[in-house]
């Protein structure tokens, strides 16, 4: 097997090599998607977003889930999110102490001011890409959301596994995500009924991903 150069570069210099193996069972009109990923030591690696865009035909139509992003013991609770445009985001404060949740990200402007408890109304995030979340009261406090564009999407646990359901026959394009990471590391892939392939990607992560800036 031929390796990629920067593949190379990337596991010696950051010990991140990240794969993505495709598993499908034998179905007329439905795939799966399993994504293992590990780094260069062969240990598993959680809250790397894998998302899947049907090149060929139109994507069936998924009902959106309303998330929440809670924080706790001035902490935002997941790390990383991910959901598909035109989602409804929660932000219930769980602590005693009051927070100021805010992002000045280019796909999602937003304030919610000195809260305690749930606030009245969810936050609709209608534009794709990558939403940096901050407290205006606790600078340590960050979260990520990543949005996109189809209902064909997953995180990986603490076991480096995510697992894409229910996905048509197609032409795919499939992209890994990381918060903080380059420009996302992405194949096209094809997909049958009763076929399995393996891909593998690699990025570069910074080490501590980018911070929101400072508050009003």
């Amino acid at each position: 097997m031929n390796i990629n150069p920067f593949t190379h570069w990337l596991t010696r210099n950051t010990g991140m090599a990240l794969t993505l193996a495709l598993m499908l069972p034998c179905m007329a009109t439905a795939a799966q998607l399993a994504a293992q990923v590990t780094n260069s030591a062969g240990q598993p690696v959680a809250d790397v977003v894998v998302h899947a865009t049907l090149l060929s035909g139109a994507a069936p139509a998924r009902p959106k889930k309303e998330i929440s992003i809670e924080q706790v013991n001035k902490e935002f609770v997941p790390l990383v999110s991910v959901a598909q445009t035109g989602t409804l985001v929660n932000f219930p404060n769980r602590d005693q102490i009051r927070h100021h949740v805010y992002s000045f990200s280019p796909a999602k402007t937003f304030e919610i001011k000195l809260y305690s408890g749930v606030p009245t109304k969810p936050l609709l995030f209608d534009k794709p890409g990558e939403v940096v979340l901050g407290c205006n009261i606790h600078d340590t406090m960050i979260a990520y959301v990543l949005i996109v564009d189809t209902p064909f999407f997953a995180k990986t646990d603490k076991q480096g596994r995510g697992v894409l359901d229910n996905l048509p026959a197609g032409d795919y394009e499939v992209q890994m995500w990381y918060p903080g990471g380059t420009a996302p590391a992405s194949q096209k892939v094809r997909l049958g009924a009763s076929e399995n392939a393996d891909l593998k990607f690699a990025f570069t992560p910074r080490p501590s991903g980018p911070r929101p800036p400072p508050g009003k």
